[in-house]
């Protein structure tokens, strides 16, 4: 039987529905608060049949090297040598930027044209749908429509990696999600349960005003009741999916 690391950055993005697939498929899965002080695995603990998850968090790979945040450049050390073994990862937004620094891109924060037409912070918040590329031959995206409706979080984003399959964008962020070989890197959080949505939008509620301004939280929590129950069918079938492609 396969088993699964999950690396956990803060108290409110743990695997959630990654979790629960993860048992329906019969899975054991050990969850690492790093955020808490559990180590980063040693290389040597991750074999070709296991699987590795990698969470979100609101520190980004310009962090690593950080005494707040002493996880960050050793899980990227370790996504090196994972990456190069052909070892299962999926890394959710915070982690799919670290996969991506492991496999030698740029991450950075994302911008837009500015009024001037100089770049200007673009924070991706709040319900929007994604581009897929590939539905008819992207094995991940299998039985998934061509623009499902996606939860985001995210200021920073990332350059495709060399080898990469690009897999999702959005006009705000051309990179959404990727696959090289049998890791999986996805900017928005396909795996959150309704409630959780609530809690960012309270414990996170500056970033909300700063990205969407003081009615922001208030639209995210409508989106939330209008859109959730349909969205999840696709956000199971994704992580599904991938779940599957890692076995």
């Amino acid at each position: 039987m396969k088993s699964a690391i999950v690396l956990q950055h803060t108290p409110t993005e743990g695997p959630e529905r990654v979790a629960t697939i993860l048992a329906a498929r019969g899975i054991r899965y050990e969850t690492r608060a790093l955020h808490a002080g559990a180590p980063v695995p040693d290389p040597d603990e991750i074999g070709r049949e296991q699987l590795l998850v990698v969470m979100g968090g609101q520190m980004g790979v310009a962090d690593a090297g950080s005494p707040a945040y002493p996880f960050l450049a050793a899980e990227i050390a370790l996504l090196r040598q994972l990456i190069a073994r052909d070892v299962p990862v999926l890394g959710i937004c915070l982690g799919s930027q670290l996969l991506a620094a492991a496999a030698g891109a740029r991450v950075y924060p994302n911008t837009r044209p500015g009024p001037a037409g100089n770049p200007v912070p673009a924070r991706e918040v709040g319900w929007g749908e994604v581009d897929l590329h590939g539905t008819d031959r992207e094995p991940a995206l299998a039985g998934l429509p061509a623009r499902p409706m996606m939860l985001h979080w995210h200021g920073d984003t990332y350059d495709l990696p060399a080898g990469a399959v690009h897999l999702a964008s959005t006009p705000i962020c051309r990179h959404q999600a990727y696959r090289i070989g049998r890791a999986f890197g996805l900017q928005f959080h396909p795996e959150l349960e309704r409630e959780t949505i609530a809690v960012w939008v309270r414990e996170d509620a500056d970033y909300v005003r700063g990205a969407l301004g003081p009615e922001g939280g208030a639209r995210i929590l409508a989106d939330t009741d209008r859109l959730y129950d349909g969205a999840r069918p696709s956000w199971d079938r994704l992580l599904g999916n991938i779940i599957s492609l890692m076995q």
